[in-house]
């Protein structure tokens, strides 16, 4: 090979080595550039492992204990409710019939269609606790001419159910009385008209006074409660305490009794004017429980009053304080029987 042929082939091998070397040193630019990941796009988490068709399920874990909600408060006033042995009431039965099985005098149905008179009030007051004694009053604010459609119109009811009987006292005032006491625990309900009310009979409060033995035996709901010495009306004929059932009407602390506001001169041989503690009166004529310590001497031998109940201060008062509105007095062995027409012989009338 010739000298000039071999510097051509050498020139040739440096500029190819040259050419490859600017190649391999270029900027990574002209190479395909890495794509990025997008920040926006995160690999979703590996799906769970199906379940095993044939594992044991875990035992669950038992809920926390919760406390049961406090029962709502009781409205005494509230209609009360259905007794569970008293006769069902058909609801398919016409509006006003009595269901079977109610006692006499009652109706627990609702009144139905326009009132056949105003409003009336009633005795004992809507909400009021009554004793075992107490007959219900229903006042009228006009006469009553046709009676039987207005009683017909007062519906009673009461749980227990027990029977009872209406009676006129006046052209305005109608009357509801069981026809024994009240059993203790005892809800009245009235609807007389379309205008309701209702009362409660806690308790049994008697008070029986014996003129054979000169003493006031109290029960309450069956049980003897206490014993008293009493002194009543004396034996002249005029001023005994007379035989019959009597309920508490009013109350009085104290009281001024004035043998003038029943036709006697307090100067007269029968007349007297003394002021009196713990008065509890029991009749329209007159006739009181009361303190009477002037007479405590007499109390548990013999009958020195004009008529009324005489107790020692300390008897009295407690007397007082436990019997109200409707309690009973009982008196017995003693002469005449209470039936006065002055709107308190309820007992005596049937």
């Amino acid at each position: 090979m010739s000298q000039q042929t071999r510097r051509k082939l050498a020139g040739a091998i440096l500029v190819t080595g040259v050419v490859a070397g600017f190649c391999m040193s270029s900027p990574s630019a002209w190479a395909d550039p890495e794509v990025a990941p997008d920040p926006g796009v995160v690999d979703a988490p590996p799906a769970p492992a199906p379940p095993d068709p044939f594992a044991f399920p875990a035992n669950p874990v038992p809920p926390a204990p919760v406390d049961p909600p406090a029962p709502p408060p009781v409205d005494p006033l509230a209609p009360p409710p259905a007794d569970p042995l008293a006769a069902p009431v058909d609801p398919m039965a016409p509006p006003g019939v009595i269901p079977a099985g109610t006692p006499a005098g009652q109706n627990p149905t609702p009144y139905t269609g326009q009132p056949v008179f105003a409003p009336p009030t009633f005795n004992p007051t809507n909400g009021a606790i009554a004793g075992a004694a107490k007959p219900i009053y229903i006042n009228f604010a006009r006469p009553i001419a046709d009676r039987q459609m207005a009683q017909d119109a007062v519906h009673i009811s009461s749980v227990p159910p027990v029977p009872g009987r209406f009676y006129w006292t006046t052209d305005t005032q109608l009357r509801w009385r069981p026809l024994a006491f009240w059993p203790a625990g005892t809800v009245v309900n009235i609807d007389a008209g379309g205008t309701k009310s209702s009362f409660r009979v806690p308790e049994q409060l008697i008070a029986t006074v014996d003129d054979a033995t000169h003493t006031m035996t109290v029960t309450r709901n069956g049980k003897v409660e206490k014993t008293f010495p009493v002194s009543m009306g004396r034996p002249d004929g005029k001023h005994e305490t007379k035989n019959g059932t009597y309920y508490v009407l009013e109350k009085f602390p104290d009281i001024i009794m004035d043998s003038s506001t029943y036709g006697v001169p307090v100067n007269s041989a029968e007349g007297y004017k003394l002021h009196v503690q713990d008065a509890v009166r029991i009749d329209n004529s007159g006739i009181f429980v009361h303190s009477a310590p002037w007479s405590v001497a007499d109390q548990g031998k013999r009958n020195v009053s004009h008529g009324c109940i005489n107790l020692s201060a300390a008897n009295a008062q407690w007397f007082y304080d436990n019997f109200g509105s409707g309690d009973a007095v009982v008196v017995k062995n003693s002469k005449g029987t209470y039936n006065a027409p002055d709107g308190a012989s309820d007992w005596q009338m049937f």
